[in-house]
């Protein structure tokens, strides 16, 4: 067992950066792709932080777009390591962009990154554990091995599931499709 602790604290990375016009997508809204980029180069500098090691993203879990983005804004990306297993972190992110006119500051974004150290072979390496010293780090921890559980399960269900049966077939009638097999 691993006898390195860390504290959820020792994690904490935040970023922030003025969101430029160059950074929109054709509504003129700030693009989700740029927004994706920075959230994974976050994710990565709060897992090599805490790990001491090169990190990679391993899985993309959550990303709920939750409000527009403005040119304009200032945008700050704050992350902290939520969960540890053997060698993976799981990162969570809250994306907030203000206004730097009126003060006025909303929640935009929330992201959850697996992120896997590596030594500089690639292969995986142990990371330390985590301390958690409070109830909003015990919430999100244990929200992370929901999140971890329903991942199996829908892989489970994946390896099991028959997508061939008449029922199966019959089930999606009531959704939107046309069903033309061949």
């Amino acid at each position: 067992m691993n006898n390195n602790f860390k504290t959820v604290a020792s994690s904490y990375i935040s970023i922030s950066e003025l969101m430029l016009p160059s950074h929109t997508n054709f509504s003129g809204k700030i693009h989700g792709g740029y927004i994706l980029s920075l959230l994974d180069q976050i994710a990565f500098a709060c897992a090599a932080k805490f790990s001491g090691n090169y990190c990679v993203t391993a899985s993309v879990d959550t990303v709920n777009f939750l409000k527009p983005i403005e040119v304009g804004e200032l945008v700050t990306m704050k992350a902290s390591v939520n969960y540890v297993g053997k060698s993976s972190m799981i990162i969570g992110i809250r994306v907030e962009a203000e206004n730097i006119q009126t003060g006025v500051i909303k929640h935009c974004n929330s992201s959850y990154f697996t992120m896997v150290a590596k030594d500089k072979e690639g292969n995986s390496v142990p990371v330390p554990g985590l301390i958690i010293s409070n109830l909003k780090e015990v919430r999100r921890f244990c929200n992370c091995l929901k999140q971890i559980a329903l991942k199996k399960e829908r892989d489970l269900h994946e390896e099991i599931f028959d997508y061939s049966s008449i029922e199966t077939i019959e089930s999606l009638k009531k959704y939107n499709v046309s069903i033309e097999l061949k």
